[in-house]
């Protein structure tokens, strides 16, 4: 049987978006479900890290451009906020793209966006 990999970060960080779903519903943008997590894993004393940038590097050198992860959370897990339809494979690869620049194993994407609070493991 699997276990799930750092389920009781993943719990507790999918609780409190879940909390910002019950208390804001769907419908707004995605930097206003951000600011309220953000306001929520500040109460819950969670650990993160807001739009932490990361560099990319490619044979010997790091290339200009950067990416920039919504949430780092306990220094463990990726946090990804979007407030589209539906959670696309676009995301879900661009969640894994992330995974293997910080070596991380695990991504979260959460979304606002559909009839109902909706949310993606993705494990590298």
């Amino acid at each position: 049987m699997n276990e799930l990999i750092l389920k009781e970060e993943s719990y507790r960080i999918i609780g409190c978006c879940m909390e910002v779903y019950n208390n804001l519903g769907k419908g707004f943008l995605e930097i206003v479900y951000k600011d309220a997590i953000e306001y929520e894993f500040i109460k819950s004393n969670i650990p993160y890290k807001r739009e932490k940038e990361f560099e990319i590097k490619y044979k010997n050198i790091i290339l200009k451009h950067k990416f920039y992860a919504d949430f780092i959370v306990f220094d463990k897990i990726i946090l990804e906020v979007k407030s589209k339809k539906i959670i696309i494979d676009e995301y879900v690869k661009q969640t894994l793209n992330y995974l293997t620049v910080t070596q991380l194993k695990l991504g979260l994407i959460v979304n606002y966006g559909e009839n109902s609070f909706k949310s993606k493991r993705i494990v590298l």
